[in-house]
């Protein structure tokens, strides 16, 4: 099936090449040329991925990242000309779950954007099988449910995004083993590189922010010095 995907960005001359691109590997595309527009887009379509650029008028990539996440879990790769650390930061705070740096190789964003579509799309087929009947693992407090994709704590469920449920799904199949942070992306996001350190470690205390009472004094996802991650078994 056919898979869409909301672009959102102001630059004609970009848009078309990446339409360019998509098109080309089979996707149907919507452009948005600001974040207002893509919010009307995002709500009267079925989308599957959102690439979004920071610099729009009305409302920028952040504000759209953000209200995107409001009621969809689905992907989100930034498209932005900042190459400041603290940019990227944000973005993956707000919820994005990858980052490209303009100008970019449009087959890197394609790769990009197929690794994402994977991850997002074929986490139930993945999981069932090595699951109860039920497809719920249970850690403490923490109910991952693999038939819904869903999330609970204490009851309250609690909302992901694909990257995020692809690395709790990994820790909770495997209390106290612990995972470096190349076995972790390369899990969630193909191919690792030392400069995606900084991406792992923000999308770690994402989560951290969302299931802990405490995100400074973690009592699930523990960070093990020098090696990794794992989550405790309660």
């Amino acid at each position: 099936m056919q898979q869409t995907i909301l672009l959102a960005e102001d630059d004609e001359d970009i848009v078309g090449l990446i339409k360019l691109y998509l098109e080309k590997e089979g996707f149907s595309v919507l452009w948005a040329r600001d974040g207002a527009e893509a919010v009307d887009v995002f709500e009267s379509h079925h989308v599957d991925l959102a690439l979004v650029d920071i610099m729009m008028p009305r409302m920028n990539g952040y504000e759209l990242t953000k209200k995107i996440r409001e009621t969809s879990s689905i992907p989100i790769i930034i498209l932005s000309a900042a190459h400041m650390d603290s940019d990227k930061i944000k973005g993956l705070n707000l919820g994005a779950d990858d980052y490209l740096v303009k100008p970019f190789n449009p087959l890197e964003l394609i790769a990009r954007i197929n690794a994402n579509l994977r991850r997002a799309y074929s986490l139930a087929a993945q999981t069932q099988a090595s699951q109860n009947d039920d497809g719920k693992i249970t850690v403490g407090d923490l109910v991952l449910d693999t038939h819904l994709l869903t999330l609970q704590k204490r009851g309250e469920p609690i909302q992901l995004t694909a990257t995020e449920y692809k690395i709790l799904i990994m820790l909770m199949k495997s209390p106290g083993r612990v995972f470096t942070k190349m076995q972790i992306y390369e899990e969630v996001n193909g191919e690792y590189l030392a400069s995606d350190d900084n991406t792992m470690m923000v999308h770690i205390s994402n989560i951290r922010d969302k299931i802990e009472d405490d995100a400074k004094n973690p009592k699930y996802i523990k960070t093990v010095r020098g090696l990794g991650y794992k989550i405790e078994d309660l």
